[in-house]
């Protein structure tokens, strides 16, 4: 169980962007968090996934208090996570190809001996082609980007998915293409989804329940 509990967070203390937020997701389950522009869903998701402190709250990992954040958090806790953000080009290192951007995690974590296998892998899994792989960010469009990107998540087998506004800038054919990558993987391992975004019908299609912000938050 991924459980948020009475989440305050933002970036300035007398001013938190999420105030008293509580959500669940379940093992397998997807669930997505519905808001508008500057709501404070993407600070929620950012606590999700270990990667921002909240002022106050709990955050429990398969009941397991979260005590420690970003690098700090323990190797096991932070692996669980994927994280795919809106905007590719912000979470990318331009220096990096492509086969060095999904194949970042694996060097991260010691296991480079799994790097040729796993890139080819998800490589073909997202439809980024050979030649692709070769190139930098800069060369390639926001929607082969953001493949790149899905498949970085990917790589570690997470436990957990946090997609946050994975496909606002991405035309339908490319939506339709990420959303099933996360389905295929999520049908084989079980992993459970947040996806946050403010595409009620996208969000309906694609999971389990929908959770508006207003019922999230007590702000």
């Amino acid at each position: 169980m991924l459980e948020l509990r009475a989440i305050t967070a933002g970036y300035d203390r007398r001013a938190p962007a999420v105030r008293d937020a509580s959500l669940t997701v379940a093992p397998g389950e997807a669930v997505g968090l519905l808001g508008p522009s500057g709501c404070g869903k993407s600070t929620l998701a950012r606590v999700a996934a270990l990667l921002h402190r909240p002022d106050s709250g709990t955050l429990l990992v398969d009941g397991a208090p979260v005590r420690r954040w970003r690098h700090r958090a323990p190797r096991a806790q932070r692996t669980a996570f994927g994280v795919v953000f809106q905007q590719p080009r912000l979470s990318a290192d331009p220096r990096l190809r492509l086969t060095d951007l999904i194949a970042e995690p694996l060097r991260a974590t010691g296991r480079r001996e799994a790097v040729p296998g796993r890139v080819t892998e998800l490589a073909d899994a997202v439809g980024l082609t050979p030649d692709l792989l070769t190139r930098r960010p800069h060369e390639v469009s926001d929607g082969q980007l953001q493949r790149a990107c899905l498949a970085r998540a990917l790589v570690l087998r997470p436990r957990w998915l946090i997609c946050d506004e994975m496909t606002a800038m991405l035309d339908a054919s490319t939506t339709a293409a990420l959303v099933a990558v996360v389905e295929d993987y999520r049908a084989a391992t079980g992993a459970g989804l947040l996806a946050v975004g403010h595409d009620q019908t996208l969000l309906d299609r694609w999971c389990d329940r929908t959770v508006h912000w207003d019922t999230v938050t007590a702000a």
